[in-house]
């Protein structure tokens, strides 16, 4: 036994100095570890907010069904869009209008025609006519970029810059 308190007597330094470094250690992994669990524990919380002390299988149930509805919420907003961009394409989506002089003794440009059209280039051209002594207006249908009736320069000019007209 004498021996053995001789040796820690002799390498007493030596242990001093391993135990400090040993406590060190053990003080920065009890500091990390302190951190990680307050990060855990914040975690914790956000996920338990808004629960009365409810159990986990609970809160996991409420969430999925709120995941459930959203997804019912989000295929009938889908099947809305769907309809509405259908119906869309029915819609004057395309407008260009032009006035000019229809005759030369008439001093403004009072005469005008207008272009209205859909995503398929369906609509209608409506003209005015101004002269010194009648106006006349008319409408001319459109089914895909073309008239059955015969169409005015100016109509045509009116008809090609709508259909060029991005939507």
């Amino acid at each position: 036994m004498q021996n053995i308190i001789n040796l820690i007597n002799e390498f007493q330094l030596y242990i001093v100095i391993g135990l400090v470094v040993l406590i060190i250690i053990l003080i920065i992994m009890n500091t990390i570890i302190f951190k990680s669990l307050n990060r855990l524990e914040k975690r914790y919380r956000k996920l338990m907010r808004g629960t009365n002390n409810k159990n986990l299988e609970e809160l996991i149930m409420k969430y999925l069904d709120n995941i459930d509805n959203v997804k019912k919420q989000s295929e009938d907003i889908k099947k809305l869009y769907d309809n509405l961009n259908s119906r869309v394409k029915y819609c004057i989506q395309k407008i260009s209008i032009i006035r000019y002089r229809a005759f030369e003794d008439v001093g403004s440009d009072l005469s005008f025609s207008i272009a209205l059209l859909d995503e398929n280039n369906d609509g209608v051209i409506i003209t005015g006519i101004y002269g010194r002594d009648e106006s006349t207006t008319y409408a001319k249908p459109v089914d895909s970029g073309m008239s059955r009736y015969e169409l005015s320069q100016e109509e045509k000019q009116v008809l090609v810059e709508c259909m060029n007209k991005r939507i």
